[in-house]
């Protein structure tokens, strides 16, 4: 094999492993980050006015944590917003975009996303899913979790 052969083969593999780290991170990267052995069980909200909210009425609530522009992400984000409205005085709703929000992330203690963490009232954390997640499937887990409602607003 010659030089200038040998050359070209490791050239096409170098730009292969580049676009391959590229369009990874592009589309639903992992944080870097290691995720401890024990996530925190009692998330404490920094704003302030949500939390003052929190404490009149305590209710279970579900966080998705992903990107606008990450495609399973994007295909949760109005099955987040039927739940917000259909299940209002049920559940809080909660998104947060770890892209524009890195903080979220490690304070959730994010891999990969988009990622839902099921709190009960108390701020305990109940259920952590990695990936998409159907509206069935989220209000099934409601139910695993021991919360029950009829589906009325």
């Amino acid at each position: 094999m010659k030089k200038t052969e040998k050359i070209i083969i490791v050239s096409i593999l170098a730009i292969a492993i580049v676009l391959t780290i590229t369009l990874k991170r592009r589309c639903c990267p992992l944080i870097t980050e290691p995720m401890p052995a024990n996530p925190p069980a009692t998330i404490v909200e920094p704003n302030a006015a949500t939390q003052i909210l929190q404490n009149a009425k305590l209710l279970p609530r579900l966080i998705d944590l992903g990107a606008d522009k990450c495609i399973p992400c994007k295909m949760m984000a109005p099955i987040l917003e039927e739940l917000k409205q259909e299940y209002a005085n049920k559940f809080e709703v909660e998104f947060f975009d770890v892209w524009k929000n890195s903080d979220a992330a490690k304070k959730y203690a994010i891999r990969i996303i988009p990622t839902q963490i099921f709190f009960d009232a108390s701020g305990k954390e109940l259920f952590r899913h990695e990936g998409f997640l159907s509206k069935k499937d989220i209000l099934t887990k409601w139910k695993e979790l021991g919360v029950e409602f009829d589906g009325t607003k």
